[in-house]
Parts: structure tokens; C-alpha cells; sequence
């Protein structure tokens, strides 16, 4: 979860790492949406090598984006197991024979797809958070798409605060075991209680200090750094139009095409 919330991990000064957060944030929306229209592997997987292809002009190196992935491993082995155990087309060659959860090509073809579009889907966020600094996103939301003020701020407090989620819930771990409490699979439901309670607490302690602070008064705020929408944001988002246009386009020229309605 650090991915949101931290520093960016990428050389500041790349090509497209520069561009406008709300110009990222939209041509990542612009880029992936279309991929919710088809459930063929193919159109995922040609998005994933154009992603790749486009990181280095981001600044982010392979090996950094795959520190930041790994949650997206575990949903996709998610993703696995339950196509193998609730998949309704078991058609195509038996590869695994387990009685009435048999894993066949048409099982694997099915769960290959849904996986590649998780992966080509989640990645374009995943690479915006980790080039954008969270203070020029919720300043560039506030600038350049109008968003209202107590709700930039508001999403930029969240992420400045979802680290510590992780190590508090270290914190209440180390301090069960100390007392001797279970902190297996049978404490998990305490331990995320207790969790959840000190969120909500530190919720509401910081929304308190922000209304305090005029952070709700309706008086027009200034802004310290200024978000300018340029030319090369517009061309950012064109240029993820006209990606997504051409990957779909090469999924229906070749045939592939499976549209999800």
C-alpha cells in the first residue's frame, strides 16, 4: 500500500513523469477502460507490452515497479483458484483431472484473461501514484479539474496517513504476542477490529484539526505551487486514446475480439 502514499520512486525530470498528475490520471482512466470491454487475452496482453515498452519514459525501472506490484500477484493467484474451483466452461482438453473441478484449456484460457486484465488495468494507476507526488495531485485536482477542495485535500490526507496503517498494525501484533495472545489466523478478526477502531480514530481526530484549521470555511483558498495544463497533457491523453483504439482494433482485425456483453 506504500505505493500510494509514498514519494515517488522515479527520476522526476523523465518525459512523461513531468506531465500534468490530473493529465496521468486521466490518460491512465482513458487508456484502461477500454480493456473492461473484451474478455480475450489477447487485448490485455498487448496493453501490458505497451505499458512496459512506455515505463522508462516515466522514470520508473522494472525492477522498482515490481516491488510495488506484488499485491496484484496475490490477486491474480486469487483469481486462479477460483476459476479452477467455480469456472461454469470446463470446455477444451483435460489437462488436470480433479472430478468435478477439472482444469481444462478452457478453464486456463478463461483465467489467463482475467489475470492479464488485472495486471493491464491496475498497472497504468499503479505507475501514475508512483511518478505523481501526492500534494501536486491533490493540487492539480483542485487547479485543473475543479475538484472541490475538501475533497483534494481530504484523499491526499488519506494517503499521507496509509502507511501508518501498516505499522500500526505491527504495533498491535508485537503487543498481542507480548501478552500472549493469539496472533494466527484465530486472532485476525481482533487484531483487524483494533485496527479498524484507530483509524477511525485518527479519522476523526485529523478531520477535527482540518475544520479548525479553515480547511471548510468556503473562502478561496490559494496555492503554493501552481498545476498548469499544457499542450503535452492534452497529447498524453490523446496519445492513450489512440493506444487503446489501436490495441482494440488489432484484437478485432486478427479476430479475437471476445466482447464482454
Amino acid at each position: 500500500m506504500t505505493t500510494f502514499a509514498s514519494p515517488p520512486v522515479t527520476n522526476p525530470s523523465a518525459l512523461l513523469a513531468r506531465r500534468n498528475p490530473v493529465a496521468k490520471l486521466a490518460a491512465a482512466l482513458l487508456f484502461s477502460l477500454p480493456l473492461l470491454a473484451t474478455l480475450d487475452p489477447l487485448t490485455p496482453a498487448i496493453a501490458l507490452v505497451v505499458e512496459l515498452t512506455l515505463l522508462p519514459l516515466f522514470g520508473l525501472r522494472h525492477a522498482v515497479l515490481a516491488k510495488q506490484v506484488w499485491p496484484l500477484l496475490l490477486a491474480a493467484t486469487g483469481v486462479l483458484m477460483t476459476m479452477v474451483l467455480f469456472a461454469a466452461d470446463r470446455s477444451g482438453t483435460v489437462l488436470v483431472g480433479l472430478g468435478p473441478f477439472d482444469v481444462t484449456t478452457g478453464v486456463l484460457n478463461s483465467a489467463l484473461g482475467l489475470i492479464l486484465r488485472l495486471f493491464a488495468i491496475a498497472l497504468p494507476g499503479v505507475i501514475v501514484f508512483a511518478t505523481t507526488d501526492p500534494t501536486d495531485l491533490a493540487d492539480a485536482l483542485v487547479q485543473n479539474a475543479k475538484a472541490p477542495a475538501r475533497f483534494a485535500i481530504g484523499a491526499l490526507a488519506a494517503f499521507r496517513l496509509l502507511p501508518l496503517l501498516g505499522a500500526e498494525w505491527q504495533m498491535l501484533t508485537l503487543a498481542r504476542r507480548a501478552r500472549g495472545v493469539d496472533t494466527g489466523v484465530r486472532g485476525f478478526p481482533a487484531t483487524a477490529f483494533a485496527l479498524l477502531v484507530g483509524a477511525l480514530r485518527r479519522g476523526t481526530r485529523l478531520a477535527v484539526a482540518m475544520d479548525a484549521r479553515g480547511f471548510d470555511s468556503g473562502v478561496p483558498r490559494t496555492y503554493a505551487r501552481r498545476q498548469v495544463f499544457t499542450r503535452a497533457d492534452v497529447a498524453l491523453m490523446a496519445g492513450a486514446i489512440g493506444l487503446a483504439a489501436l490495441i482494440l482494433g488489432t484484437t478485432i482485425t486478427l479476430g479475437l475480439f471476445r466482447s464482454i456483453i
